[in-house]
C-alpha cells in the first residue's frame, strides 16, 4: 500500500517484507494498493493503538506542555499540518460523540462531516454508525447526505454530497427517517427481548435434557428438537442472529 504526498513521490505504508522480497527478485513493478485517507501509521513499523480521540489528546497536551508540532510529527511520522489538524480534532464536536468515540480508532475525517451537523445529530449519526459497527467516511458522508437540512450546523447553505443528486438525497432523508425509528423501536424493546430469549433458552435447555423428552421430540418432531437445541446454544443474543 502506498501514498502520494504533494511532491507526487509515493510512501509505502505497508508491505515492507514483500518489497524486500521483490528486490531480492530484481522485480521492476508489482500491483500495489494507494491509499487516499491520511493515515500516519504502517502495520510494518508503527501501529497506531491509540484511539483517534485519545491520540488528540496525546497531541494536545504535549503541544501546551511546549512541545513543537514539527517535532511532534517526526516522531510520529506524519505531516505537520496533520498533527495541527489532529489538535483540533474535537472542535465543534459534542461532548456526548467524543465520550461514545473515545476508546474507538476512527478515521479523522469522520469529524469533518460530523461538524457540518448540529450537536444532537451528530449524537445521533455516531449512535447509528456504532449500531452498526461502521465508523468509516464513506458511511457518515452517506447520514450526511440522508440529514435534513433544519438540522445541519449552517441550515442556510444547501447541503453539497460528491456523486449525489438533491433528489438522491430527499430520497435518502426520507429512507434515513424510518431507519432511525427502527432502531429506537428495536433499541427501547432490546432488554426485554434478551431477557425472555434468556428464560426460553434456560427453560428449553431443561427441556431437552429430559431423556424422555427428548427421546419423543426425536421421534417425532426431530425438525423442533433441532430449532430448540439451536435456541439453547445461543448464550447472547449475538450468536442467535
Amino acid at each position: 500500500m502506498t501514498k502520494a504526498n504533494e511532491r507526487g513521490h509515493r510512501m509505502l505504508l505497508d508491505g515492507h517484507l514483500r518489497l524486500h522480497a521483490l528486490k531480492e527478485q530484481s522485480a521492476e513493478t508489482a500491483p500495489c494498493i494507494e491509499a487516499d485517507d491520511d493515515e500516519a501509521f504502517t502495520y510494518n513499523k508503527r501501529v497506531n493503538r491509540l484511539a483517534t480521540v485519545q491520540e488528540h489528546y496525546m497531541i494536545s497536551r504535549a503541544i501546551e506542555r511546549g512541545v513543537p508540532p514539527k517535532m511532534i510529527a517526526a516522531a510520529l511520522g506524519m505531516d505537520e499540518k496533520l498533527v495541527h489538524r489532529r489538535r483540533n480534532l474535537l472542535d465543534g464536536i459534542a461532548p456526548e460523540v467524543v465520550e461514545i468515540l473515545k476508546e474507538k480508532s476512527v478515521n479523522a475525517e469522520i469529524f469533518d462531516v460530523l461538524r457540518k451537523m448540529k450537536p444532537h445529530k451528530q449524537f445521533s449519526a455516531v449512535e447509528l454508525m456504532a449500531s452498526m459497527n461502521n465508523f468509516t467516511a464513506s458511511y457518515a458522508k452517506a447520514i450526511l447526505a440522508a440529514t435534513r437540512q433544519d438540522d445541519l450546523a449552517k441550515p442556510d447553505r444547501a447541503k453539497k454530497v460528491a456523486g449525489v443528486t438533491p433528489e438522491q438525497m430527499a430520497r435518502m432523508e426520507r429512507e434515513l427517517e424510518t431507519l432511525n425509528h427502527d432502531f429506537r423501536v428495536r433499541e427501547a424493546t432490546f432488554g426485554d427481548d434478551v431477557l425472555q430469549l434468556v428464560l426460553a433458552s434456560r427453560y428449553l435447555q431443561r427441556l431437552i435434557e429430559n431423556r424422555n423428552v427428548a427421546g419423543y421430540l426425536e421421534a417425532k418432531h426431530a425438525d423442533i428438537i433441532a430449532e430448540f437445541r439451536t435456541i439453547v446454544s445461543a448464550s447472547t443474543l449475538d450468536s442467535a442472529v
